[in-house]
């Protein structure tokens, strides 16, 4: 999502795309300055909406609020639930005028970054949004799928779930878990016909050539948060991660 700077800190622009019935969670992330002295920080999200009268006035309604204990001379990453707030401005996207964030120590100070200062590039706030998948059709193609309780000796495309979390990769915002899948089994003279280069190479053993491999033949994409080094976000489309359809070759 993009974020765009208003004189009240965030607003945000959604895509059409999605169906507030698919919103499985949305979660607000926003970065707090660190603070000068062991403190509590209370953070707090407002929804803007306009006046009475419908002109340009703007009134705040509190959303949610976190109370923080937060450790001095250390920033961090916080995250705070507006799943609901999502919804409605996706159902009356006319009601959306954005969100005020603060996030006040005991001295009064607003830790919260809103806005890109001299260091803080990547910091700013965004949301993160976790929706229903919508199953994608099969193509006769897509060669043979099974699971794990299939007695399929042929190469086959078999489901793998990959846990960041279970890994302590815990640099990584989102997904947390995501659908990897891998290819297994043998290749049959039958399946070597779609790939004559491989049958012929098999024929014909040359010295080193191991036979044909049950590998995948198209793999896509998935888009990923993550922070870097300096805890800036980042994100980016990262290339043949999830495996689509398994052949011979």
């Amino acid at each position: 999502m993009d974020l765009e700077e208003s004189s009240f800190c965030c607003l945000f622009s959604l895509s059409p795309k999605i169906q507030p019935k698919n919103i499985l969670r949305a979660q607000l992330w926003v970065h707090l300055r660190p603070a000068a002295t062991l403190t509590t920080i209370f953070l707090q999200i407002s929804h803007l909406k306009a006046g009475k009268e419908g002109n340009d006035t703007r009134v705040r309604v509190r959303v949610r609020s976190l109370k923080i204990e937060a450790d001095a001379g250390a920033g961090s990453w916080q995250s705070i639930d507006m799943k609901s707030l999502l919804q409605a401005w996706l159902r009356q996207p006319e009601s959306n005028y954005g969100i005020e964030i603060n996030a006040f120590d005991a001295t009064g100070r607003d830790l919260a970054v809103t806005s890109a200062e001299p260091g803080e590039e990547g910091l700013q706030p965004f949301i993160e949004v976790k929706i229903l998948d919508n199953p994608k059709r099969s193509r006769r193609d897509s060669g043979l799928n099974c699971d794990e309780d299939s007695s399929e000796t042929r190469c086959c495309l078999y489901p793998l779930t990959v846990d960041f979390e279970e890994f302590g990769w815990d640099w990584i915002i989102a997904p947390k878990r995501y659908r990897a899948n891998y290819c297994s089994g043998e290749c049959e003279f039958m399946h070597l016909q779609q790939y004559p280069h491989a049958h012929l190479v098999n024929k014909a053993n040359p010295r080193g050539s191991a036979g044909p491999c049950c590998t995948p033949t198209k793999m896509s994409a998935i888009n990923m948060l993550y922070f870097n080094r300096k805890e800036q976000i980042i994100y980016g489309k990262i290339p043949s991660m999830v495996v689509d359809h398994c052949g011979c070759s």
